[in-house]
């Protein structure tokens, strides 16, 4: 058994099993053969599971967020907005546009000569079982949030939740279960990282969210299967201060989207870049800020404002990138320290005098923690946020918006918000995915659903004759008549 810690208290809220080899075949096995009949109920047929379940959701709200909080130490307000927020935005969604995004799609004929007068139809079908790893810091939004279009595109879907906060997962089937789904469709494989390799020996397709050392080992043994692998991995997202931006929202964004979940978000703000005339306040309004925030074990909605370190390793990490700054010239202005007391906390913590020589600016850190570097203009702010292994997202603060899009448009990233953070990620018909060492695929619109299917490409021609022109014996005609044909339309002075 796996004892699930209250990380805010150190209490033990639950205990799950750690599913065997037998075990985890048994499961797949059930969802292979569950799998038909639900691709065979259509998508009228999924939705209205997914739509129960919505419904389920927001009457048992309450059971839901605490049921998040008590596993991950997080505040009450985190859970609502993310955990429980995103995903009954989600289940509506998905059951609503599912079959818009996996309808047939018809090609133009026209393309080729050869294919005048054929119908050209691109088809999507449920690769049949769908593997999801998530992690530790959103339990039901970056885990349960991706098996809901798994879902909806006729997939059965075996859930492997981190062993630290698996008692959500567990939720969700129960959820499902009563929603009335299908034994078998959806499974939930409670274990450590040995259950989470394995499981991908079952399953025909994988989607994996974590950090990009576990992301590089995910996709070796998916490629060793041929499977598809999909991966929403590391990110160290910038934030770009222009000399014109509304330096009090830009200073409050900055202290809210870098402290939010306890920077535990994988686009959370991670370093800043400001340009000289407006440094001085927006790193003083920034401390002010985050020298205010209350923190400790949640009690409820608006008892605290910065939760736990859920995983207690990664204060490890926190601290040291910390101390490496300091070490190397950087001054803490506010916080610093692991908090004393019960609990895994690392206060609330803002850093100046910083550079790339630093562990706070260039690896990922996933605490509550906000480096601020001054830079003399905005071409220094796009080459060093650049400099980087990652390219998740990062957002621009200017009040010329032309000037904003044209700066996000040259950042090496999969998703740029312009004076905002964050919020596109709500957004699901927008898709979210990272560049470089973030990621592989995209989750959300059209690529979050699609990326679950196989296609199928069909050439149907309406009529049939004896002999086609371009068969046997009428080639060498044809290919004559092909010839002036091409040199008409694609020679000297035309365009195809």
């Amino acid at each position: 058994m796996i004892e699930v810690e209250n990380p805010a208290t150190g209490e033990i809220v639950g205990r799950v099993p750690r599913l065997g080899a037998a075990e985890l075949a048994e499961l797949a096995a059930r969802g292979r053969a569950a799998q038909p009949d639900w691709a065979a109920a259509g998508f009228a047929g999924r939705a209205a599971v997914i739509r129960r379940a919505q419904k389920w959701m927001l009457d048992h709200a309450d059971r839901v967020i605490e049921t998040v909080v008590s596993e991950t130490g997080k505040t009450w307000e985190d859970a609502q907005l993310t955990d429980f927020g995103y995903t009954v935005v989600a289940l509506g969604f998905w059951a609503k546009q599912a079959a818009r995004y996996l309808a047939d799609e018809r090609v133009p004929s026209r393309q080729s000569p050869l294919t005048l007068g054929k119908r050209l139809v691109v088809r999507y079908e449920p690769v049949g079982l769908v593997g999801v790893i998530g992690p530790w810091n959103f339990p039901i939004v970056n885990s349960f949030g991706d098996c809901i279009p798994a879902l909806m595109a006729g997939n059965s879907v075996i859930l492997k939740p981190s062993e630290v906060t698996p008692l959500s997962a567990l939720l969700m089937a129960e959820m499902l279960g009563e929603c009335g789904l299908p034994a078998g469709v959806f499974g939930v494989a409670t274990g450590d990282a040995a259950t989470g390799a394995a499981l991908i020996d079952h399953v025909d397709c994988v989607m994996f969210t974590g950090s990009t050392r576990t992301g590089r080992a995910v996709a070796r043994a998916a490629a060793e299967r041929l499977i598809p692998c999909h991966l929403e991995l590391g990110g160290k997202d910038a934030m770009i201060v222009c000399a014109d931006a509304d330096v009090a929202r830009a200073a409050n964004a900055a202290a809210y989207y870098s402290m939010n979940n306890a920077g535990q978000v994988c686009i959370s703000i991670e370093r800043a870049y400001v340009e000289a005339p407006v440094y001085d306040e927006f790193v003083q309004r920034v401390a002010d800020t985050v020298r205010g925030l209350r923190q400790g074990p949640p009690e409820g909605a608006g008892s605290v404002d910065v939760g736990a370190i859920i995983f207690p390793p990664q204060l490890d990490v926190v601290d040291e990138h910390v101390r490496d700054a300091v070490a190397k010239g950087a001054r803490v202005l506010t916080g610093g320290h692991r908090r004393a007391g019960a609990g895994s906390f690392y206060e609330p913590t803002v850093v100046v005098d910083v550079d790339h020589s630093m562990e706070l600016m260039r690896e990922e850190t996933f605490g509550p923690t906000l480096p601020i570097m001054k830079v003399a203009d905005t071409e220094e702010a796009i080459r060093l946020a650049n400099d980087s292994p990652y390219g998740l997202q990062a957002s621009v603060w200017t009040r010329d918006l032309a000037r904003g899009e044209a700066l996000a448009r040259r950042l090496e990233v999969g998703a740029v918000c312009i004076n905002d953070a964050q919020l596109n990620y709500s957004v699901l018909g927008l898709p979210m995915g990272g560049w470089k060492d973030s990621g592989i695929g995209t989750r959300h619109g059209a690529g979050g659903i699609r990326k679950y299917c196989r296609t199928q490409s069909l050439l149907i021609t309406r009529f049939a004759l004896d002999r086609e022109p371009f068969m046997f014996p009428y080639r060498r005609a044809t290919t004559r008549a092909l010839g002036l044909f091409f040199r008409a339309l694609y020679g000297r002075g035309r365009r195809g």
